[in-house]
């Protein structure tokens, strides 16, 4: 089997949920690592601030990254696809299940 085409609004939403998710985690390590420092390094709550805005902030740009990214490499794929021929798949049957 040959994958001769993808769906590019299909793999960009994928990539654009799997990249908010990503973007989930790193906010909220920011975010404790702003909270952290702005509670044994000194007395400015701004830093805090920003971590927790990093909650927020870092899955929705991910996430909006994520599709962009995914949106234009699948259209890419499909036109390398189109002049060089697409990537060969192979699947293997699983044997039925014995009585």
């Amino acid at each position: 089997m040959i994958l001769k085409r993808v769906g590019p609004l299909s793999v960009g939403k994928i990539m654009g949920g799997a990249y908010a998710v990503l973007g989930l985690f790193i906010g909220a390590i920011f975010a404790l690592l702003c909270v952290l420092g702005a509670t044994f390094g000194g007395r400015e709550s701004l830093p805090a601030l920003f971590g927790v805005l990093a909650v927020v902030i870092a899955p929705i740009f991910y996430g909006v990254m994520g599709f962009l990214v995914g949106l234009i490499g699948a259209a890419l794929y499909n036109v390398a696809a189109g002049m060089i021929g697409g990537i060969e798949l192979e699947f293997e049957n699983p044997a039925p299940p014995q009585p």
